[in-house]
């Protein structure tokens, strides 16, 4: 049988209620959405960084004439 830690108390997963199940498998996909967007941010903050970079060293061009 599956079990689920919810606030240091152990649950029978069948045990629960249709609506507790279904609770927590929203709040399951709500966790995975976040961890994707968390990937997803990390990758356009080092893009980010990137183009930074890239603009430094453009600015600096243009400033050599």
């Amino acid at each position: 049988m599956s079990k689920v830690m919810i606030d240091d108390v152990e649950y029978e997963i069948e045990s629960l209620t249709d609506d507790a199940k279904a609770q927590m498998i929203s709040m399951q996909f709500a966790d995975g959405e976040i961890a994707r967007l968390q990937l997803q941010l990390a990758a356009m903050q080092t893009a980010r960084n990137s183009y930074a970079s890239a603009l430094k060293l453009a600015l600096q061009e243009h400033a050599k004439g």
